[in-house]
């Protein structure tokens, strides 16, 4: 009797070795800590602290989310996708006789809108993916940015309503982002006609999308961008950045969501990882971070002190530069996540859509920044 115990403490022993060591070979990826060193050129806000208007903007985030808490869980995600939808402030862009247009539009199959400046050219293109955690968002709940990056670039802005999860999968998204830029080459909002010049933007769950869009188009052979802007981007799925915790906290916008998700035995939180995104969390189509970064467009990235993407946004930046890319990140402090969506009364998101502006200019005149 005690050899069958003895035998079966050993098959147990050697199939949770087995099941650690493909975790942690398969599921982990290799280690990003050698670029965990805050840049030093990372400082852009004007401020050492969050203007008072910042208070404004996170009562609006407490009343939304209090809107989501309020109802069962059976309606949890109907709530969050039209809380998102409606936004957190209204664009004054599009109010009265401004001159900013709205035309609905179909990109190779995946509806979206057509965001216009008075002044935007057709022929320069800028392709913007919301974000949402990929679960919710859409181009109408995202028009604070997408009329300011109109504005700021004089580029015709397409932003794309892709397929959410979970009632279609990561792969889905990605192939919507990817139909985007490919209908973009030779789309704008006058008719065919060939592209100019073309830039990707995107926040959070965009920005993923948007440094995993200039990869992939580099590794397809089609015309890279001219540059990419990527708000609070998130580039590892494996979760193993060290601000997703020490900044849980100071993340009043995804701390409370994500707390719960972080408590989880690592090789849980990998797995789930894994199977709702049917990939496993290192592969570069959903961790960007992870990915050849040589040879890339130029990209700018701005990011918050305060949210858990920090890391994130530290890691890729170091790469990327060390691959011989050029990526500009730019850091406020205190910020909410994607503090951009509250411009009409932020001063430190009117500041970072100039910055925008003053990247996209400084890569037309092929400046360094």
């Amino acid at each position: 009797m005690q050899i069958w115990i003895w035998a079966f403490l050993m098959m147990f022993l050697w199939t949770f070795l087995v099941a650690w060591l493909l975790i942690r070979h398969f599921l982990t990826g290799p280690s990003l800590r050698i670029y965990d060193d805050p840049p030093l050129d990372r400082h852009a806000g004007s401020r050492d602290r969050a203007s008072p208007e910042h208070q404004e903007a996170v009562r609006l985030l407490e009343r939304n989310s209090a809107e989501i808490r309020s109802v069962p869980k059976k309606q949890w995600l109907e709530t969050v996708r039209r809380v998102m939808a409606r936004g957190f402030c209204q664009p004054p862009l599009l109010a009265g006789d401004t001159g900013y247009q709205i035309q609905t539009t179909n990109a190779g199959n995946v509806p979206g809108e057509w965001v216009l400046a008075p002044d935007s050219d057709p022929d320069c293109r800028l392709l913007y993916l919301h974000g949402g955690s990929f679960i919710s968002g859409c181009p109408h709940g995202h028009r604070v940015i997408t009329t300011q990056l109109a504005r700021v670039t004089g580029a015709s802005v397409l932003a794309l309503d892709y397929r959410l999860m979970p009632e279609h999968s990561r792969r889905d998204i990605i192939a919507d982002g990817q139909t985007g830029y490919r209908w973009l080459l030779n789309n704008g909002p006058t008719g065919l006609a060939p592209v100019k010049e073309l830039w990707v933007a995107g926040d959070s769950a965009g920005g993923n999308l948007t440094l995993m869009l200039i990869a992939w188009a580099r590794d397809a052979g089609l015309r890279p961008a001219n540059g990419a802007i990527a708000i609070s981007p998130g580039t590892d799925m494996t979760f193993s950045s060290p601000t997703l915790k020490s900044n849980l906290k100071t993340d009043l916008m995804l701390g409370p969501s994500l707390k719960w998700f972080l408590r989880m035995p690592r090789s849980i939180l990998l797995l789930l990882i894994g199977m709702v995104n049917r990939m496993v969390p290192p592969n570069p189509l959903i961790s960007p971070v992870f990915g050849d970064l040589s040879g890339l467009p130029p990209v700018l990235i701005q990011v918050s002190t305060a949210e858990m993407m920090l890391g994130d946004a530290w890691r890729y930046a170091n790469k990327a530069r060390a691959a011989g890319s050029n990526v500009e990140l730019e850091t406020w402090p205190d910020m909410l996540h994607v503090w951009h969506l509250f411009e009409p009364i932020l001063p430190e998101a009117q500041e970072a859509f100039e910055r925008m502006g003053r990247f996209v200019e400084r890569m037309r005149s092929g400046s360094a920044s």
